[in-house]
C-alpha cells in the first residue's frame, strides 16, 4: 500500500528536531515535502522490509504490555497487539477502539496508569508523532516515558534513562519499522550503575512537586 507523506508530515518531523527520514519503497514524496527535506537539508534514509531484522522478544522479565492509542494511532496499535501477542506477550488493550476522532491523553493516561500500578510491566501508547503522549504520560510519578526516534534513542532510553513507556508515531514511520522499534526496546536491559542515581534525582524532583 502506497504512503504519502506531505508537507505537513515533514513539518512534524521538522518541529521533533529529527534530521532522518526512513521511507521505503511504497513511500511518496510530495513536491512541497521534497522542497522541504532539501530545504532544512534532512537525510533520506531507504529500507526494505527485507533488511529489518528478525523480530525475536528475548525478555524473560516482562509478561504484560500495556498498549494504548488516540484515533491516529488505532490501525497501527491493532497490528502492534496483534505482533506482541505472537510473541506469547499478553496484552491489556486500552482503546481506542476506532477511527473515530478522540483525545490522546485519555489513552496516554489509562496507559501510564496501567503501568504505574504493576498490571502491566511495559507501556506503549501510538499516536501521530509519539510527542503528545509521552508528555501526558511522563506526568505520572514513577513513569519514564520516551519517545521512539530511532534505534540509538530506543536503546540509549533503556540503558540509560530505564523507560518504562515508549510512545511512537504513526504517521512517521511504517508499522514494520514501529515493530522492529518495539523489539529493540524490549530487549533492552537497563544498565544500572551511575544511571540509577540520575534516576534516583529525578525521583526526588518528583517528591518535590
Amino acid at each position: 500500500m502506497k504512503k504519502l507523506l506531505t508537507e505537513v508530515d515533514i513539518q512534524k518531523i521538522i518541529r521533533q528536531g529529527l534530521k532522518e527520514i526512513l521511507i521505503d519503497d511504497n513511500t511518496i514524496l510530495t513536491p512541497s515535502a521534497k522542497d522541504l527535506i532539501i530545504r532544512y537539508k534532512l537525510e533520506i534514509k531507504k529500507f526494505s522490509h527485507a533488511t529489518i531484522p528478525s523480530q525475536t522478544i528475548n525478555s524473560n522479565t516482562i509478561r504484560t504490555i500495556a498498549v494504548g492509542s488516540d484515533h491516529t494511532g488505532f490501525r497501527v496499535k491493532s497490528e502492534i497487539i496483534s505482533f506482541l501477542k505472537s510473541k506469547g506477550l499478553d496484552v491489556i488493550d486500552l482503546g481506542t477502539n476506532s477511527e473515530q476522532s478522540s483525545d490522546y491523553p485519555d489513552f496516554a493516561y489509562a496507559v501510564a496508569s496501567t503501568v504505574k500500578s504493576g498490571l502491566a510491566q511495559r507501556g506503549i501508547v501510538i499516536d501521530a508523532t509519539g510527542n503528545p503522549s509521552a508528555i501526558v504520560a511522563n506526568k505520572i510519578k514513577g513513569i519514564r516515558a520516551a519517545v521512539g526516534y530511532n534505534e540509538y534513542a530506543i536503546k540509549s532510553s533503556r540503558e540509560h534513562n530505564d523507560s518504562n513507556v515508549l510512545t511512537l508515531g504513526a504517521r512517521i514511520f511504517d508499522v514494520e519499522i514501529i515493530k522492529y522499534f518495539i523489539t529493540i526496546w524490549l530487549n533492552t536491559t537497563f544498565e544500572g550503575g551511575r544511571h540509577q542515581n540520575r534516576l534516583d534525582k529525578i525521583s526526588n524532583i518528583e517528591k518535590m512537586n
